[in-house]
């Protein structure tokens, strides 16, 4: 693979190589179709940030591009125009005339859900006036409406991959007349075990096709797909002369350590700052993002959370409350760490420390996007220290001992712009949004994990994330090992103390959660039918007791139980959690 390397740096003075650069171009000085430069233009979006201007000569001329720029720098546009100069709409000229109308003609794909639904927004806006069918294909909704969508025909695609793998495999996808594919954040697909998916996509498609990657980092086995996937491709790095290390400039970083009983009071006093806006609190597991969440809601705050527990009905509300101004406090897990891109968010709070410096750059960059200010700020408790030693050296932060700090240090208010007598429930005057349940609850069918009121579903191989989707919580994710008899399979993902019954590998543990992947149909109790085969057993029972057996008033006998780990007694199966990070 041969590459050609370029490094945009813009600066006060006019650029040598560029005449374009240096008057502020606007998006139309690059030939683009004039109805997406007028769709941009009707949602404010006037000039191209850098990563922008440099992709757009290249890719609109045809060549594969690998796009290599820090989170929040504009890396959608950059390739979203050009895959939309690209496509050709119903009612355009040369439709008719294409080889497979109504077959996607652009691929795009991203490693979680809530980046597919960002991607395809953006998209959309971009197409605004043009009739551009795009259909998003990801886990936890339902098959039918998105076979329905591709039957009808599609002009682009944007989905997860083990979605669009099963739809492949199933011959509802066709990807034989794609000419334009796009591999975003292909590093967090390396990571998530997605590229030979990924890899089974590219080799489904025209090898004609036009391919733009697009990375934060550049792992070798990146390197080593595009070097079989793309042709001659253009390494393009965004830089800014200013900002030498691998954090955004434009982002105050603000560190401390904190007490665990105190943090949450902390966080409230925080969140009274002037000028705080749409802030995103990260959390390293997902009982720890319910219960911060519901604290702040007790407190008075507009909260939400997004975490692998919820349904994907839940964590879609949540995110489109958070965007619509509706609760202005997200409280996250990694699961949004890439999916959440919000141009006004001016606070970051990392809760707990993050896993390491990749984990940092990823949380802190929500804020400070599309050349906005922010503020990030961490929570370092004392078992973390050594972690974060290793996070500051790494990234040179600078920051190498945190300062302690409680909620009535005086250097929190004026580090932070927090107000003199600040307390840690919002005022009632202060209390004007609407709140998540000013957010309606879509039914989508849902093919993962069930919201509850608790937030507590239960994990499982196939559950929301799973192979697919938008968070990390797949695999074992409720990891209780609980007594109780092994009479189902590995479904609620916690081995809880009750009688294993009804689960087997389908239900709320089938894998046709976030991966997508059908298993045995569901029954209106979330249990495959395969396991309504065996005895009653599915039934919750009291206590100590197993199901009455068929037909009969008495009791079946149940078997002596192993003492839990938990501490638990016997019971019905239940949904738990392990805390784990979703």
């Amino acid at each position: 693979m041969t590459t050609t390397d370029h490094t945009f740096e813009p600066s006060a003075g006019p650029a040598e190589h560029s005449s374009v650069q240096a008057h502020n171009p606007t998006f139309a000085d690059f030939d683009v179709r004039p109805e997406i430069v007028q769709a941009l233009a009707d949602a404010g979006i006037l000039s191209p940030f850098p990563i922008q201007a440099m992709t757009l000569p290249v890719a609109l001329s045809g060549h594969d591009i690998i796009g290599q720029a820090k989170t929040g720098t504009g890396k959608t546009l950059g390739f979203g125009i050009p895959l939309l100069h690209r496509v050709v709409a119903p009612g355009e000229e040369g439709h008719e005339t294409l080889r497979a109308p109504g077959k996607p003609q652009a691929l795009v794909v991203v490693p979680t859900r809530e980046l597919a639904v960002q991607v395809a927004g953006d998209l959309q806006t971009a197409s605004a006036r043009r009739s551009v069918r795009i259909v998003q294909l990801y886990g936890g909704r339902a098959y039918e409406p998105q076979v329905s969508a591709l039957q009808s025909g599609v002009d682009v695609v944007v989905g997860t991959p083990g979605r669009m793998i099963d739809l492949l495999n199933q011959g509802y996808l066709d990807l034989t007349a794609v000419g334009c594919v796009v591999l975003d954040e292909a590093d967090e697909m390396l990571d998530l075990g997605f590229l030979p998916d990924v890899e089974k996509l590219l080799s489904r498609t025209p090898a004609s096709r036009h391919t733009m990657l697009f990375s934060a980092t550049m792992p070798g086995a990146v390197v080593a797909m595009a070097r079989r996937y793309m042709t001659q491709p253009t390494h393009i790095r965004a830089n800014d002369p200013d900002d030498g290390g691998q954090t955004v400039k434009n982002i105050k970083q603000v560190v401390y350590r904190a007490h665990a009983l105190d943090k949450v009071e902390v966080l409230a006093r925080l969140l009274q700052a002037e000028g705080r806006g749409l802030t995103i609190v990260f959390a390293r597991t997902k009982r720890t993002a319910a219960k911060v969440a519901d604290e702040l809601v007790a407190r008075g705050f507009a909260a939400g959370a997004i975490h692998g527990d919820l349904g994907q009905g839940a964590r879609e509300q949540a995110l489109r409350a958070f965007r619509n101004g509706k609760v202005d406090v997200l409280v996250a897990t990694d699961v949004a760490a890439r999916g959440i891109d919000v141009d006004d968010v001016t606070h970051v709070v990392n809760y707990q420390c993050p896993e390491d410096e990749k984990t940092y750059l990823h949380r802190t960059g929500r804020t400070g996007r599309a050349g906005n200010k922010g503020t990030a700020v961490t929570f370092v408790d004392w078992d973390d220290l050594p972690r974060w030693g290793l996070i500051n050296k790494v990234l040179d932060l600078g920051i190498p001992e945190p300062v302690e700090t409680y909620s009535s240090s005086p250097h929190l208010y004026s580090d932070l712009g927090i107000p003199a007598g600040t307390k840690g429930t919002l005022p009632q005057a202060a209390r004007t949004r609407e709140g998540l349940e000013g957010e309606r609850l879509e039914d989508l069918g849902e093919t993962g994990k069930r919201h509850s009121p608790a937030g507590g579903a239960g994990g499982g191989r196939g559950h929301d994330g799973g192979r697919d989707g938008g968070s990390r919580s797949g695999g074992r994710e409720g990891g209780l090992r609980s007594g109780g008899r092994r009479e189902g399979g590995r479904g609620d993902g916690a081995r809880s103390d009750g009688a294993r019954s009804g689960s087997g590998r389908s239900g709320s543990g089938s894998r046709d959660g976030a991966d997508g992947r059908p298993a045995t149909p569901r029954t209106s109790d979330g249990t495959g039918q395969a396991d309504r085969s065996r005895a009653t057993a599915a039934e919750p029972v009291e206590a100590g007791v197993g199901p009455a057996a068929s037909g009969g008033d008495q009791p079946r006998r149940s078997r002596s139980r192993r003492r839990t780990r938990s501490g638990g007694g016997s019971g019905p199966a239940t949904e738990a959690s392990s805390g784990t990070d979703g």
